[in-house]
């Protein structure tokens, strides 16, 4: 069945997750299905999207990939765990755009009435105003994660539809629009703070940005993850497998348990869900 743009699937199955691990270690899955005692052909079946291993096999594969055999197992029946998302002090719009055969996420997070800050522009501007929430009218700031297309297709119109002659995002030399923000800087609004974290790792240039309230109004902050932490995975270790799993351990042992994770696929989690459960990330 397809993701549905209105609650999208889990970015990764089993498959997926063991694939990604396999880059990290590294190991062929020839090399793989050796290490673990797993019959080769079975291994390809899951990594095909036809998961029939055992637990047994599965625990064997996790103490090779050093995952955690909890959340491993959970995807492997298709029962990871959905977190309990409560108390955010600000009003979050989730965007969930279809992008090749999955879902691209965009966010809006309301500073006050009809405005708000837009985190990533989506894959095309058509999609993003056809997933736009009515009562937002106006943006304040314009935030990218990284440059991959599914993420910034709609900026140019942006920019253009609403006089902003800029935007945040991981500093780089390809964009005069861009006001790069690096480690720990931090843009304040009326009601709310966004710092930036720089997290390289699925690409070269790629910012995650911790979204907390600032009117002294107690709840959860909000992590914008892009495609470093996704429930129940990592974003593919694309530039630099080592520093993809380095930064995201990095970010999760800096979050409550409460913060709320907006990944750039997927579905919404929190840092206990994964501290919990994610397989490359729980202990």
């Amino acid at each position: 069945m397809p993701p549905s743009p209105d609650k999208p699937a889990l970015e990764d199955e089993l498959g997926d997750v063991l694939e990604k691990a396999a880059r990290n270690v590294p190991l062929s899955i020839e090399g793989l299905a050796l290490a673990a005692g797993v019959d080769s052909g079975r291994l390809q079946d899951a990594l095909d999207y036809r998961p029939e291993l055992t637990q047994a096999e599965i625990g064997r594969l996790a103490r090779v990939l050093d995952l955690n055999e909890v959340g491993l197992n959970a995807l492997a029946q298709g029962a990871y765990p959905e977190a309990e998302l409560t108390g955010l002090p600000f009003l979050v719009h989730p965007l969930h755009m279809p992008f090749g055969v999955g879902v691209a996420n965009a966010y809006v997070v309301s500073t006050g009435g009809d405005t708000a800050i837009l985190f990533d522009t989506g894959a095309s501007h058509a999609e993003l105003h056809r997933a736009w929430p009515a009562r937002i009218q106006q943006l304040e700031s314009v935030y990218l994660t990284h440059y991959e297309a599914e993420h910034i297709g709609g900026l140019e119109v942006v920019l253009q539809e609403t006089g902003l002659d800029h935007f945040y995002g991981p500093a780089n030399g390809r964009w005069s629009q861009c006001r790069g923000l690096g480690e720990g800087e931090t843009v304040h609004y009326d009601r709310i703070s966004v710092t930036a974290f720089h997290t390289p790792g699925h690409a070269a240039e790629h910012n995650c940005y911790l979204i907390r309230d600032t009117t002294g109004v107690s709840g959860p902050g909000l992590l914008i993850s892009g495609d470093l932490i996704f429930a129940g995975s990592l974003g593919g270790g694309y530039f630099c497998c080592q520093r993809q799993l380095t930064h995201s351990r990095r970010i999760l042992a800096l979050l409550a348990d409460d913060t709320i994770i907006a990944p750039g696929h997927g579905p919404l989690t929190t840092a206990a869900n994964e501290r919990r459960f994610n397989p490359f990330l729980a202990s």
